[in-house]
């Protein structure tokens, strides 16, 4: 199951940040087709967001053709959006965890990975840059 992060601070609704964190599960394997999404009693309770911003997420999501909401039953996932080579397993991951551990070992911060990774990023996608599902402190 999913557990969700909410970071006040981030500008980012909280709703919206529950539909990037949940795509972003999608694509990295970590929700399935079929799997239940938590109530949003239960994203009310970790997170203290209220249940009607969960709601407002799911039903975002339902749109988009990524979760059914099922009456009396909840919220299940539709499709997934993982590749072969988003999968925890894939070589691109295990290169990426690779060097996360070297930043760490050469004492970067959450902060200074991610403006790193995004300065990259843009050198080979250019454009605007996607919406983070979450902000690192550090």
């Amino acid at each position: 199951m999913v557990v969700f992060r909410i970071e006040r601070r981030s500008g980012l609704p909280a709703y919206l940040q529950i539909v990037h964190q949940v795509e972003q599960a999608l694509r990295m394997g970590a929700l399935a087709e079929g799997d239940k999404l938590p109530t949003a009693a239960q994203v009310a309770a970790t997170t203290k967001v209220n249940p009607n911003t969960t709601l407002k997420a799911y039903r975002e999501l339902e749109r988009s053709g990524l979760v059914e909401v099922r009456q009396g039953a909840g919220s299940f996932i539709t499709r997934s959006l993982a590749t072969p080579q988003t999968a925890p397993e894939s070589p691109l991951r295990h290169q990426l965890g690779a060097w996360m551990r070297e930043a760490c070992e050469q004492g970067l911060t959450a902060h200074e990975v991610t403006t790193l990774f995004d300065a990259v990023l843009g050198e080979y996608y250019p454009g605007p840059a996607p919406v983070p599902a979450h902000t690192p402190a550090g």
